[in-house]
């Protein structure tokens, strides 16, 4: 196992060098001078920005003090979307490249070159008077007469370069430079484009989803009854409470039935971010706010912050379920990161016993556990934890790990919903996966 973990990270870490390497070589040395001072600055970046990037996300597992963290996280997490995007634009401009090469090689060979014209009509200019001049001396060696000088060109004298007539002109950058700077600053700016769009995305906060959900069960009382569900806040060193704040007056704006929290608040401890969370106390539904813990909370002292939500208003659903006025139960059931810890779902305890004639709600950060929730009898489940992917090609590989990515599924009599979540993990960046709370409404098949 040990070695297992030894070649992984010697892979990581191989897989990591090598795309700094290329980003390198693209975008620093095929676009500028040997020891130019552009160079000397690009080259430093390559090594500065990765140290940054592994700073940042050590930082908060050392112990390291918050505002440490905070200073770090811009510049590390920003340069890892950074990184994965120019690499992707650079990977299409080597497609591009060879054809940009050779459409200026043609269009080269075909132009005139500027003063060509101008140049023949003097070189035909100088042939006659060559011409002229060799026939003069022949006349002149036929008579004995020295033979006379040759008239001077017409037209004005020819400049001369600065420095004298032996120097040349300073040459223009050759055709390679020019299509490795052309490819270079373009994947350059679709890169720094696309992650300060998606950055934007994330700091603007979520936009509210409205999903309509049938359930067979549901009562004809509880018919478009309305919950708020919200996933993946990562309060941290980047997030803080204004993100929280947005957050919640998008739920308020809304006038939810009932608010559910399902897992991934933060990412760090009740100490450094207690003050982040504290607009939670702000929120307004009928039937109350719900918590259940997302993998996050265990890395960031689960027990802690289970105290303190109970302490903004918000109700932890451990294990165990609530029956909501209106005809039907809301369980949920801790993360199943939490068996690392002694703790974790126990699908019994939260669902046994229940009457099953009745709708059963369940609240469960990650998706997988959808079977569990089959199992149990449970109509409709929510979650979050996938981000939607968070960044494109990035919903490919949650897809690999996740049986819904996000929004609804049917499994068997089970209805999965997975919110991509409001806020994003390191990088405060979404492409391809924007932040959302979604408004599940219920339905009612007998309304």
């Amino acid at each position: 196992m040990v070695a297992v973990a030894v070649l992984v990270i010697i892979l990581v870490v191989a897989v990591f060098a090598g795309a700094h390497w290329y980003v390198w070589r693209r975008l620093v040395r095929d676009t500028t001078a040997p020891r130019s001072m552009v160079r000397r600055l690009g080259t430093a970046a390559i090594w500065v920005l990765p140290v940054l990037t592994v700073g940042a996300f050590t930082a908060g597992r050392v112990d390291a003090p918050f505002w440490l963290e905070q200073v770090l996280a811009w510049p590390g997490y920003l340069w890892l979307p950074v990184l994965l995007y120019v690499i992707l634009a650079l990977l299409v401009g080597e497609a591009v490249r060879p054809l940009l090469l050779r459409f200026l090689a043609r269009r080269g060979r075909g132009a005139s070159v500027p003063g060509a014209e101008a140049a023949g009509s003097a070189a035909a200019a100088d042939e006659a008077e060559v011409a002229v001049g060799a026939a003069a001396g022949r006349a002149g060696a036929g008579t004995g007469a020295a033979p006379a000088p040759a008239a001077p060109p017409a037209g004005p004298p020819a400049a001369t370069a600065p420095g004298g007539p032996d120097t040349a002109p300073p040459a223009g950058p050759s055709r390679r430079l020019f299509v490795s700077r052309v490819v270079g600053g373009a994947a350059a700016a679709a890169a720094l484009g696309t992650v300060g769009h998606g950055t934007y995305g994330v700091l603007r906060g979520p936009r509210v989803k409205r999903v309509t959900v049938p359930l067979a069960k549901l009562p004809r009382a509880a018919h478009g009854y309305r919950i708020a569900v919200v996933s993946d806040i990562h309060l941290g060193p980047i997030l803080g409470r204004a993100h929280t704040q947005r957050i919640v007056d998008a739920i308020n704006a809304a006038q939810p039935d009932l608010v559910a929290i399902v897992g991934d608040m933060v990412d760090g401890t009740v100490e450094n971010l207690g003050p982040a969370a504290e607009p939670l106390t702000q929120l307004r539904a009928r039937h109350g706010s719900f918590f259940v813990t997302g993998n996050h909370e265990y890395f960031s002292g689960a027990d802690a912050w289970v105290d303190h939500v109970r302490e903004l208003g918000l109700r932890p659903l451990r294990n165990e379920r609530v029956e909501i006025p209106g005809g039907f139960d809301l369980a949920g059931v801790d993360d199943v990161a939490g068996e690392s810890f002694g703790q974790g779902p126990d699908f019994v305890a939260a669902l046994g016993d229940r009457d099953r004639a009745r709708t059963a709600v369940l609240l469960a950060h990650q998706p997988v556990v959808i079977h569990d929730a089959m199992e149990h009898g449970v109509d409709l489940q929510l979650s979050g934890h996938t981000h939607g992917g968070q960044l494109w090609p990035g919903n490919h590989l949650a897809a690999l790990a996740n049986p819904t990515v996000a929004g609804l599924e049917h499994y068997g009599d089970t209805q999965l919903y997975v919110t991509r979540g409001a806020g994003a993990w390191g990088p405060p960046v979404r492409v391809g996966a924007e932040s959302d709370i979604t408004l599940v409404q219920l339905a009612s098949r007998q309304a």
